[in-house]
Order: structure tokens, then C-alpha cells, then sequence
């Protein structure tokens, strides 16, 4: 039985491209037998670099098989995960998130989680000299994570260790980062076949604050004229989205890439209170603009309050 190796829900870049790179690692480098897999629909981005660099999208799967061999990138979240994660045979995890706690496994694993922008870097940095064996492909979708996760340099999760992994991989296989970051973000930014209810689900994770259940949801844009000129429908098509996915409020930070800035939905008093006492904002109308505000990890989770 293979073993799947997959991120999180609503999966990015780095959920996407990460589970394809350690599976791709396992089974070529390491003798193993793995297939990448997704817990939802990739976004625009994510769908880009698949197609940019040749990768066929990864099944998606609804849960596991109890006693299911499956390596966790990018999360160790038990609610981003498929609800049976803890009937499974967790092998390995790969992070670089914040411990949450929750999963449990049948045996000691490797659990590998280090403050870095993104599990790519991570997994670059457990691969050690077999980077060097590594095809064009796999580099450039290593390369694609990072630049996501850093929105190519200006997040303030990124790390030198970050720049300097990308930089050498972009050199090993002749691509300009910018220009690469160019298309992605304008992948990213193309949110006009998505419902209200999808955007608000595209790039989200759930947190508890102050007893509220949330889902924090972040839509990263060169473009957030284009998400903001629907700010009526996205606020009314809160309520119906937090109430079928068990919270009490929907967040919706839209990220300008290139101004390093925020805007946050405002379509109540709750928000109105979380935005001034989290951020130290003066809220007059339905939406609050946060400059340098550019990561959830960061700069939104941390900070949140009542």
C-alpha cells in the first residue's frame, strides 16, 4: 500500500507542490512507494504551477483508511486534516507552522518543524546533498513554494535561510524569480470563477479566540480592487459559510502583494471589536485598511483579541 503523502485543506502552493516533492523524494531517492494527494480543490495559484512545471493535479481524497500510511506536510493541524488523520499510520510530519497538538500516532515518527517561510525549505533542508539529484521539475516546484509563501521576499515570515534556497535553486535551473512570481501572483489574483462562499474557503484555516470559533481566511492579490469591489456579496455570504462550517465568524483579509498592505472585511460589531483591539485600528466604515499586515502565521493569528 502506498503511502499518501498530503498538506491541508484548502490547499495552496506549498500543501500542493510540497506533497508532490516528498512523494516524488520518497519514492525515487528513498526506495519508498508514495503518492502525493489533496484535501480540496488547489487555488488558482497552485494550479498554475502545476501546469508550469508538468505535474498532473494529485487525487483528491475526503479521509483516510484507518491504519493508511500517510506522510503530513505543511500542517499538523488535526481540523486541516482528513477526520480519520488519528485512525491513520502517520508516518512523518513536515512543518513549519506553530504546534497545535492533537494528532496521535501509533509509534514514534519523524516529526520535522522548523521556523522557517516554507515546508519546501524544510524538505530542502532534510534532502541535504540528494538536492543535487533532484529533477529540473521538482526544483522548480520547490522554487514555486517559496516564492509563494513569501509572496516572493516581502512576507515578514521570510527568512534569509528562505531567500538564499530559492535563489540557488532559481540559478540551478535558469529562472528569474521574478518573473516566475509575476505569473503566480497573477494566477492568484484571477478569483472571478469562484462563489462568494469559495473565496471565503479558498485560503483559510481554522483558529479559536476569546471562546469565538473563526475561520481566518486570506485572499493574497496584485489586484484587491477586484476581490474589494465584491466586499457586499463576500460579508453577506459570511454568516451562511460560518454557520455550515460550525463557526461563529468568517474573517476575510484581502493582501495587497505589491502595496504590503491588508484590508479586512468588516461586516459587524464583533469584527469592528476584534479589528481595534487585535490591531490597534480606528474602524469607521466596513472595511479597515492595516498596512504591512501580509501574514497570518505572523502578523494575523498572533494577534487577534477581544
Amino acid at each position: 500500500m502506498s503511502t499518501l503523502v498530503f498538506g491541508h485543506k484548502s490547499p495552496d502552493t506549498d500543501a500542493t507542490m510540497s506533497a508532490i516533492v516528498w512523494a516524488w523524494y520518497l519514492t525515487n531517492l528513498r526506495g519508498g512507494d508514495a503518492k502525493p494527494a489533496l484535501l480540496g480543490e488547489p487555488n488558482t495559484e497552485a494550479v498554475f504551477v502545476l501546469k508550469h512545471w508538468g505535474f498532473e493535479k494529485p487525487q483528491i481524497i475526503a479521509d483516510v483508511e484507518a491504519g493508511q500510511n500517510v506522510v503530513i506536510v505543511d500542517t499538523n493541524n488535526p481540523a486541516e486534516l482528513p477526520p480519520s488523520i488519528n485512525e491513520a499510520n502517520i508516518m512523518a510530519i513536515i512543518d513549519h507552522h506553530m504546534l497545535v497538538g492533537g494528532l496521535k500516532t501509533k509509534t514514534p515518527i519523524n516529526v520535522v518543524m522548523r521556523p522557517l517561510a516554507c515546508t519546501a525549505t524544510v524538505m530542502h533542508d532534510i534532502m541535504g546533498d540528494d538536492v543535487a539529484r533532484l529533477p529540473r521539475e521538482v526544483k522548480g516546484a520547490m522554487l514555486s513554494c517559496i516564492v509563494s509563501d513569501t509572496l516572493e521576499f516581502r512576507s515578514p515570515t521570510t527568512t534569509d535561510h528562505d531567500r538564499a534556497v530559492a535563489e540557488k535553486l532559481a540559478a540551478d535551473i535558469g529562472v528569474a524569480i521574478p518573473d516566475l512570481a509575476a505569473k503566480m501572483f497573477e494566477a492568484k489574483s484571477d478569483v472571478s470563477a469562484f462563489s462568494d462562499a469559495e473565496l471565503l474557503r479558498m485560503d483559510s484555516k481554522e483558529y479559536s479566540v476569546a471562546g469565538k470559533e473563526l475561520r481566518v481566511s486570506v485572499l493574497e492579490t496584485t489586484a484587491p480592487k477586484v476581490v474589494l469591489d465584491r466586499k457586499a456579496s463576500l460579508m453577506a455570504a459570511m454568516e451562511g459559510v460560518a454557520r455550515e462550517d460550525g463557526a461563529d465568524q468568517v474573517l476575510l483579509f484581502v493582501v495587497d502583494i505589491l502595496n504590503e498592505e491588508a484590508t479586512l472585511l468588516v461586516p459587524n460589531d464583533l469584527v469592528k471589536q476584534m479589528a481595534e483591539a487585535s490591531f490597534g485600528a480606528k474602524v469607521t466604515g466596513d472595511t479597515v485598511v492595516l498596512p504591512g499586515i501580509m501574514s497570518r502565521k505572523k502578523q494575523i493569528i498572533p494577534a487577534l483579541k477581544l
